[in-house]
């Protein structure tokens, strides 16, 4: 028997364990998300999947498959999981409540603040603002689609490097080795660059590292007890399940690896958190809600450009309208093993976040239009 082929064999029979809460799920009316999520999990789509909504009826909390393959430990409602590019309205957030308090502009060049920095292969910091790092109009080459970066972190080389720790400036550096994608402002592309810049930025402002300043700003004024910045350590603290990847390898017989052990400097300020479904639904909330930036500033936030996927992009907040009409904001994160959405209407009436603990995943797509529209 293939591994993929385990796999399934063992999300299928985990299946069977959360029968009951299938069950729950009618009853609160989240039948169809919970039947997509069983649907991810019984075509071997993914291990597990742990989902929780609020809504006007309530908080509901779901899960299929399993957190663990070796144990079939199924997927708890407390669980920690790393959140990946979910960690970018966090620290968005920060730079606009800077910029709320006068400390930095929008409109600021990045050369102001990181002289000689964005520079090299056509990159220029003298015409790259602030505004355009946090709403990937900037240009910058993304690090992570450097060869030697593909190769050694999303590919086989990453059981070799998973535990080496990498400074922001070296990312930089790496992309500063390429031409920029398009003039600075021009166009849009997502590119994790940007927001290691800005948590260069960030600590240039404030004399404290970005880590410090969501902690201080974002995480412990909201109660976000679950929600941290690990910085170098590999360890998801408090509970939590198994993140598994295939290594971007593909196929029925593409072998899968436990990768939940990992030094998240890699991503740094682009997607290095832990959270929970819990913390993620509560920041998300109090975000659109108003409670985390100033109403100017939060109207910056979501003044969003087209992405080509359907999708808008504000400065570190999504915004999508589903097939049925509703219109939700929110983020996706992936990083090794784990792929994360969070989401809120703009009322912050009805808020999900989904966590699946496989990266060959489908995607949250049909998970956020079952629970949505469905």
């Amino acid at each position: 028997m293939s591994v993929r082929s385990t796999v399934v064999a063992v999300v299928v029979g985990a299946v069977t364990v959360f029968a009951v809460s299938a069950s729950a799920a009618a009853d609160q009316g989240h039948s169809a998300t919970q039947e997509a999520m069983d649907e991810q999990v019984a075509k071997g789509a993914a291990p597990g999947v742990l989902a929780q909504a609020e809504d006007g009826g309530g908080v509901w909390k779901g899960a299929s498959g399993t957190a663990e393959r070796t144990t079939l430990r199924p997927p708890l409602a407390g669980d920690r999981f790393r959140i990946g590019s979910l960690t970018k309205p966090f620290v968005a957030a920060v730079v606009l409540q800077l910029a709320a308090e006068g400390k930095v502009g929008l409109d600021d060049p990045v050369e102001r603040w990181l002289p000689g920095t964005l520079k090299g292969h056509g990159h220029d910091g003298r015409r790259v603002t602030v505004r355009q790092l946090l709403g990937h109009t900037s240009g910058v080459y993304d690090f992570t689609a450097d060869p030697a970066v593909r190769r050694d972190y999303f590919g086989p080389g990453f059981l070799r490097s998973r535990y080496e720790a990498r400074e922001p400036a070296a990312q930089v550096r790496t992309a500063m080795r390429h031409a920029p994608s398009f003039a600075p402002g021009a166009g849009w592309e997502y590119s994790n660059t940007n927001y290691v810049l800005v948590g260069m930025v960030v600590e240039r402002v404030t004399g404290r590292s970005y880590a410090e300043e969501v902690e201080r700003r974002i995480t412990r004024p909201l109660g976000l007890d679950d929600t941290s910045l690990p910085g170098g350590s590999p360890r998801i603290a408090g509970p939590h399940g198994r993140s598994y990847s295939t290594l971007s390898r593909s196929g029925p017989h593409a072998p899968v690896y436990d990768v939940t052990g990992l030094d998240p400097s890699l991503a740094g300020a682009a997607g290095e958190m832990i959270s929970s479904t819990d913390d993620l639904i509560r920041f998300m909330r109090a975000l659109l809600g108003g409670d985390v930036l100033p109403p100017r500033q939060l109207r910056e936030m979501k003044s969003a450009v087209p992405t080509g996927d359907g999708s808008r992009y504000g400065l570190g907040l999504t915004v999508r309208r589903l097939s049925c009409g509703t219109e939700v904001w929110g983020h996706e994160g992936t990083i090794q093993g784990s792929r994360s959405t969070a989401v809120t209407t703009a009322d912050g009436a009805h808020s999900a976040a989904f966590n699946i603990n496989g990266d060959w995943s489908d995607g949250t797509d049909a998970l956020l239009e079952a629970e949505y529209c469905g």
